[in-house]
């Protein structure tokens, strides 16, 4: 089953959610989504049709191994999106909605090149001062 973005977001709250309070319920995924109830309804019959939650008989939903997968490569993608662009200067809610679009469409290979990449420095960062106008040069 091809799990679309908003199956996505589903899985990141209930694992957000799994792992602040333990026990997850439809109505605490729907208070933290801002989505209605029946949204959660007909998210959670997907979810578990496609093997990636189960629901026990007191109604808590739990991630299988596959959501949890899934999930957890979510939400370090958003948490390190989101801490580079505001680290970059971008505005907090700015920084956290465009987060949740990338974390979606970048790829792993991509991800972990990012992720991987240590910070480059200008190989003249002790010999010239770019704040007071002089050019860079060998």
């Amino acid at each position: 089953m091809k799990l679309h973005t908003s199956g996505e977001d589903y899985l990141k709250a209930i694992y957000i959610l799994q792992n602040d309070k333990g026990m997850v319920r439809s109505i605490d995924v729907a208070e933290q989504m801002g989505v209605s109830k029946p949204s959660v309804s007909h998210a959670v019959k997907l979810l578990r049709a496609g093997g990636f939650i189960v629901m026990d008989d007191d109604y808590t939903l739990h991630l299988t191994d596959l959501g949890r997968e899934i999930a957890e490569k979510l939400y370090e993608r958003h948490q390190y999106f989101a801490e580079q662009l505001t680290d970059a200067g971008v505005d907090t809610d700015i920084a956290e909605a465009e987060a949740c679009k990338m974390e979606h469409t970048i790829s792993d290979s991509s991800f972990q090149k990012l992720k991987g990449q240590e910070q480059k420095t200008c190989p003249y960062a002790n010999t010239c001062d770019l704040i007071s106008g002089k050019e860079r040069g060998p």
